[in-house]
């Protein structure tokens, strides 16, 4: 079981995991950039989702990824062309990162024909062959099964496909998740299972919820090998995805990544997060946040300019701009919609 050397103080709630203190190995400033322009592109859009679902353009159930943002873009640094990603309902910014259009994105939250779904889906109902995203899933832990499955399509093709399965720190504790693990090492299947350990779940404490708080561990008993990972930093993230996709490409079988991250907001929009304080927010965000990070790089060791920087940020902002208004303006589904996409048994 691979592990943790060290560890720092990282402002975690008392009785739970903190972060790796392993100093990760630097990007470029190619790499920093485009870590940079796809973890904004995601906070920016999640911000205007947020923005959307108050005044009431997007209805039903939103869950926003503001926080997390360095795990789905450091494992997508990571992947090749084809290696697919499943999750669970927190997914806009994963797909996003797997260069799905941020107006289809938008357009389906806000129920419209242009969306992923043609409007009939919804913030949890979208999916896109062509950028290997297989859905993000309302039921707490489905994906990891469907996920195995990708994997053993993958397998069973040769392929050389690597399955990407996220779920959260809430959803490990499901029965189908250690029921997917079994088979994936007993076949030796090509997946990576990414915990996504936000500590809260949908508003419990891991400490209150979970008897084993290190997740990389719950493959033990299956010989799937895991490690924790400072999902606040994108460099310690791709270089943790980078060992474990090439461990199951090569046909060693699974492997675990817990990622240790925060969410910024409650679990949906209607979760006011009286679970946690104000000040454990505040200072994620101000000595952890893994955009500010990354700024904070470009400025100083890559010597980037601020009119560089802000530039960019404009540039993302037109970006989420013209999702939102195009969300806005297109057109609902035609009734006509309720019938297809069917299938009907005679």
């Amino acid at each position: 079981m691979a592990a943790v050397a060290g560890r720092v103080s990282s402002g975690a709630p008392e009785g739970e995991t903190s972060l790796p203190a392993n100093a990760p190995p630097p990007f470029s400033r190619e790499e920093d950039l485009s870590a940079y322009r796809s973890m904004l592109l995601i906070r920016r859009f999640e911000e205007k989702a947020g923005q959307m679902y108050g005044m009431g353009l997007i209805g039903g159930f939103c869950h926003l990824y503001i926080g997390q943002e360095a795990v789905v873009v450091g494992m997508q640094m990571a992947a090749k062309d084809g290696d697919q990603v499943i999750t669970g309902y927190r997914d806009h910014g994963h797909m996003l990162a797997c260069g799905m259009d941020p107006r289809g994105v938008m357009a389906e939250l806000t129920g419209r024909r242009g969306g992923y779904s043609h409007g009939k889906g919804g913030s949890m109902h979208m999916f896109s062959k062509e950028k290997a995203f297989y859905g993000g899933h309302g039921i707490v832990g489905a994906q990891v099964s469907l996920g195995t499955g990708l994997g053993l399509a993958n397998w069973y093709r040769e392929d050389g496909k690597v399955s990407m399965t996220y779920f959260g720190d809430g959803a490990a504790n499901q029965g189908q998740v250690y029921e997917s693990f079994n088979m994936a090492e007993l076949w030796k299947l090509p997946v990576v299972y990414v915990i996504e350990n936000n500590r809260y779940a949908m508003g419990t404490s891991v400490a209150r919820a979970s008897a084993q708080t290190d997740f990389s561990k719950r493959g033990t008993s299956f010989n799937i090998p895991g490690e924790q990972v400072d999902g606040m930093d994108v460099r310690s993230v791709r270089e943790a995805a980078g060992r474990a996709i090439e461990f199951a490409r090569n046909g060693n079988g699974p492997y675990i990544l817990e990622m240790q991250t925060y969410r910024y907001r409650g679990h949906s929009m209607s979760d006011p997060a009286k679970y946690r304080s104000k000040d454990e927010v505040t200072k994620m965000r101000e000595e952890r946040d893994p955009i500010e990070m990354i700024r904070k790089r470009l400025l100083e060791t890559h010597k980037v300019g601020e009119d560089e920087i802000k530039s960019l940020d404009g540039k993302v902002r037109e970006i989420v701009n013209d999702a939102a208004e195009f969300a806005t303006h297109d057109r609902e589904p035609d009734p006509s919609e309720l019938w297809t996409d069917i299938l009907l048994e005679a």
